[in-house]
């Protein structure tokens, strides 16, 4: 049986680099340059993700279960 894994999307053209992402989830989160990304693009389920998605002031990340479904943010 595999694993659940989610997909975690920056938009670039969203991301203003605000560091929220990162400092709450630096195994999935990282800097590059004046942008964010996604460590890895498909991920095992991870609520920090979520709370990642929900903080982030640009609302640029975006993050989607197995079936393509939005799951964060919610908002």
């Amino acid at each position: 049986m595999s694993a659940v894994t989610w997909k975690v999307e920056i938009d670039p053209g969203l991301c203003i680099a605000s560091g929220s992402c990162p400092a709450i989830a630096p195994e999935l989160f990282a800097l590059d340059g004046p942008r964010a990304r996604a460590v890895r693009e498909e991920i095992p389920e991870d609520e920090r993700a979520l709370d990642a998605a929900e903080v982030c002031p640009a609302m640029a990340i975006t993050v989607r279960d197995a079936s393509g479904q939005v799951i964060g943010p919610l908002s």
